[in-house]
């Protein structure tokens, strides 16, 4: 259960990494808003982390959590913010999508 909940954890650090984007992009009283997504999908994503690191060790869920946020925003920035996709970057991004399964695959 606690693997499920890391993983949404991970999900809502790509959440609060897409709002700094947005924000970045806003004006006005949008920006703001944006800036009050960041910290309420900040705030859900470490309460979760929190959650899951009472069972699992936490240099191996500290990891996944940081890869599973880290390729989706990538994912986030290459589909919504145009980034560009290169071979290299797409390699490593799959580098490191290996990794984040293999320590799951070695972590009871």
């Amino acid at each position: 259960m606690n693997w499920i909940i890391l993983t949404i954890a991970g999900l809502f650090e790509v959440a609060f990494a897409f709002c700094l984007g947005k924000a970045k992009e806003a004006e006005g009283n949008e920006m703001y808003l944006w800036y009050m997504g960041f910290f309420v999908t900040l705030s859900v994503s470490m309460g979760l982390l929190i959650k899951a690191t009472q069972t699992l060790p936490i240099g191996t869920a500290y990891a996944v959590w940081t890869g599973i946020g880290a390729v989706g925003t990538v994912l986030i920035g290459i589909f919504v913010f145009k980034e560009p996709t290169t071979f290299l970057r797409l390699f490593f991004l799959t580098t490191l999508i290996m990794s984040i399964v293999g320590l799951r695959a070695v972590s009871q």
